[in-house]
């Protein structure tokens, strides 16, 4: 953790991913994130998979540094509370619908004093209000009928979806920069901002920013199946001698010269060259024109050397590539994680499980960095909170606990 946004409060009422991963970066750069719940727990509280305990890993991760209250969100004063909480904090980020009681006009009507400020940002399905997630939106991208083997035909094989929810993790990241750019303009006007982000025009404005939009328009078609081949430039996986997998990448002179010297194909190269009347070295577009050509002589070599050998031979040659792993190899390499400082201890897991936890994914040289904060408990810091935030007497605060409205940790839970 950095404590660059110490000075900063946010209740965040979310569940899932995209929400949650909003609070997190701004909580791992020093932000106090207050993530507020129904008292037993959000949608995604139980979210597979869980330890023998009945903890989620995923809710534990996408938590991190955060303070957690939990009220009963079901009945209208908990409602009360949660809005008071947001008005009262001035930012709020929310994956609730907008006309739901968590509405931005709500938030900014319960303001102390008639503010102006009360800022918002609330990641929303699709622009016209209809609901969507990462798995919807991604089959409306065209993404998952452009994967798979070449020999598949475009239309008539399955779409092949991905497994990690990018634009979940995508959408999450880009509202905790609209959230900064917003307080950043109140802070020069005094004015807060409602921000919404639609899940549905972060997958289709990223197809459109990467230009495969303009492609397909230019192009008047969809483009072909490249099995794991590169778009556009020369790479694709190769397997070893002994079986391994790896995936080259030349997308620079250097990266091409530095892959045809480890494979010792600089004869057959040229040979190739003179054949098609083409210079390789000349850039992206020869190289994948003739890319299955180049495909055979680099396997040709692959397959007969171990991959220690190769990568050996790549590493020494400046090239870029790395071999595949299962997830569960990568989650135990000592590169990739031991060795890494990304990487944290994380004692004190309401999981009970210690494992490595990630700081801030940004490196600050000039700060320090900390180790990763573990999540909390459900209900945690609901007496902290309503006492520090609204004001709220240990008495009232009983009452409260007395009616239900609020509960307290669930450490113990059974």
């Amino acid at each position: 953790m950095y404590n660059l946004l110490n000075d900063l409060s946010i209740i965040e009422v979310s569940s899932f991913v995209a929400s949650p991963t909003a609070g997190l970066y701004c909580a791992q750069m020093g932000a106090e994130v207050i993530r507020v719940d129904h008292k037993a727990g959000g949608l995604d509280y139980d979210r597979y998979m869980l330890t023998d305990k009945g903890r989620s890993l995923s809710w534990e991760n996408l938590n991190r540094a955060k303070k957690s209250v939990a009220l009963d969100l079901r009945s209208g004063e908990g409602r009360e509370l949660c809005v008071e909480l947001a008005a009262k904090t001035g930012q709020c980020i929310t994956n609730l619908p907008e006309k739901s009681f968590l509405s931005h006009d709500a938030m900014k009507t319960a303001q102390p004093d008639g503010a102006p400020d009360m800022t918002s940002v609330r990641i929303m399905g699709w622009h016209d209000g209809r609901q969507a997630m990462d798995f919807t939106v991604n089959a409306a991208s065209g993404y998952p009928l452009m994967t798979g083997p070449e020999d598949w035909d475009m239309k008539a094989a399955p779409p092949i979806n991905q497994v990690l929810p990018a634009w979940d993790f995508i959408t999450g990241a880009y509202c905790a920069f609209a959230l900064m750019a917003a307080l950043r303009h109140r802070d020069a006007t005094g004015t807060g901002t409602e921000v919404r982000v639609p899940l549905g025009d972060v997958a289709i404005g990223t197809v459109a920013n990467s230009g495969m939009m303009a492609e397909m328009l230019y192009r008047g078609g969809d483009r072909e199946r490249l099995g794991n081949a590169i778009w556009g430039a020369f790479g694709r996986d190769f397997r070893s001698k002994d079986g391994v997998r790896f995936m080259v990448a030349a997308l620079t002179a250097k990266q091409w010269a530095g892959l045809v010297k480890a494979f010792g194909l600089e004869t057959p190269i040229a040979q190739l060259e003179a054949e098609v009347g083409a210079r390789f070295a000349d850039g992206d577009d020869p190289r994948f024109k003739h890319r299955h050509r180049l495909f055979d002589l680099f396997q040709k070599v692959a397959g007969s050397h171990d991959y220690k050998a190769l990568e050996s031979l790549m590493a020494a040659n400046g090239c870029t590539f790395e071999k595949y792993r299962t997830a569960h190899e990568a989650a135990t390499d000592p590169v990739l994680v031991d060795d890494n400082p990304l990487f944290g201890p994380s004692p004190d897991n309401p999981s009970g499980f210690d494992y490595p936890a990630t700081r801030s994914f940004a490196n600050l040289p000039e700060h320090e960095a900390g180790n990763p904060a573990p999540a909390p408990y459900l209900g945690q810091h609901s007496e902290e909170v309503l006492a520090e935030r609204l004001g709220l007497s240990s008495g009232a605060i009983g009452k409260l606990l007395d009616a239900g409205t609020v509960a307290l940790s669930d450490k113990d839970r059974a």
